[in-house]
């Protein structure tokens, strides 16, 4: 392979394989960011934008395992809610112990997923239709249990999510320890090369015995869970979470499914990239925000990312194969205008 060819084949795999898209992009970010806006990596700005990072990363490892199915998680906000109430309004409300209001904050917003993956594959209910209607009886159910008024979380709940160990914010270490099993499980487990089987073809997985429906079920509970751990640490973070503090969390979830290399069609998926790429928004926004730019050019920055990235992988593989035949065409043409020898 020449240089040339492999310079090509670099640039082409950097700009659309997932993963080293959005690992690349990522440095990129946080070694421009001084440039553009000084004291933006300082230790009071990363720890005050890690929490959120962490979060979303654990977010986005739940919107993975659904778009992995060919679904899109429209729940999302209701999940995050359910999770925040629970933790926070049994314990005041109701004098639950904390590390049991904890569990139900985790186990509520599971059940709710396997709710959703029963109707969308015993009933055939479009995923789309399934998680937004799901959301809106988790809203409901969040205003029943917090009785309309938000409850403040338990100080130790708050201190935990508050803490740092060795300097690193316990938002971050339950990210890493999440994302990272998720990933492993996703990307090593037997379990995990079912899901993805699942996800590329479901029809061609039951021919080889796989039972569909429970893997695709497995894959709402757990992202479920994922959206249950996320409400939570929000919850203790924000000490008093409003009923709708899921709500800002649903669009970046899709975006950093997709700035992670996740095809929206589902089949192969990777929770870590999708980690990274919750990094990389939350200090884009973070960024833009040092920079003064309101709430909706940060948007408008966040959404135009986003259509670059996908553009780009529909773009690059078209420009290289349409390069590729036209290196071809012309070697034919020097070929047949070379002499013949005899």
């Amino acid at each position: 392979m020449d240089t040339t060819t492999a310079t090509t084949t670099l640039v082409r795999r950097l700009l659309t394989a997932g993963p080293a898209t959005i690992v690349v992009a990522t440095v990129l970010l946080f070694a421009a960011s001084p440039l553009v806006a000084p004291g933006s990596l300082g230790r009071a700005p990363l720890l005050s934008m890690l929490p959120f990072a962490a979060v979303l990363a654990i977010a986005a490892a739940g919107q993975t395992l659904v778009v992995q199915q060919r679904g899109l998680d429209l729940s999302v906000p209701g999940m995050l809610a359910l999770g925040a109430v629970l933790c926070t309004a049994l314990p005041q409300q109701h004098g639950w112990p904390l590390v049991v209001a904890v569990a139900a904050g985790v186990l509520g917003p599971a059940l709710a997923g396997v709710v959703t993956g029963v109707l969308v594959t015993r009933f055939g209910v479009i995923p789309l239709i399934a998680t937004l209607g799901m959301n809106a009886v988790l809203l409901g159910l969040v205003f029943a249990v917090a009785d309309g008024t938000p409850a403040g979380a338990a100080r130790a709940l708050n201190q935990f999510a508050l803490d740092r160990t060795l300097g690193v914010p316990h938002t971050v270490v339950v990210a890493v320890v999440v994302v990272g099993i998720a990933g492993l499980a996703v990307g090593r487990a037997t379990s995990g090369r079912r899901l993805t089987a699942v996800g590329v073809s479901p029809r061609a997985a039951e021919v080889v015995g796989i039972r569909v429906e429970r893997y695709q079920v497995l894959a709402y509970a757990a992202a479920g869970a994922c959206y249950g751990i996320a409400g939570v640490l929000l919850a203790g973070y924000t000490k008093t979470p409003p009923l709708f503090l899921g709500d800002s969390y649903l669009l970046p979830t899709v975006a950093a499914v997709v700035l992670g290399g996740t095809a929206l069609s589902g089949g192969v998926a990777s929770v870590v990239a999708s980690g990274v790429a919750a990094l990389f928004l939350t200090q884009l926004g973070q960024l833009l925000r040092a920079l003064g730019w309101s709430d909706s050019r940060q948007l408008i920055a966040q959404a135009a990312v986003l259509v670059l990235v996908v553009l780009g992988r529909v773009l690059v593989p078209w420009l290289v194969a349409a390069a590729r035949r036209r290196a071809a065409e012309t070697a034919a043409g020097v070929r047949a205008a070379q002499p013949i020898s005899r």
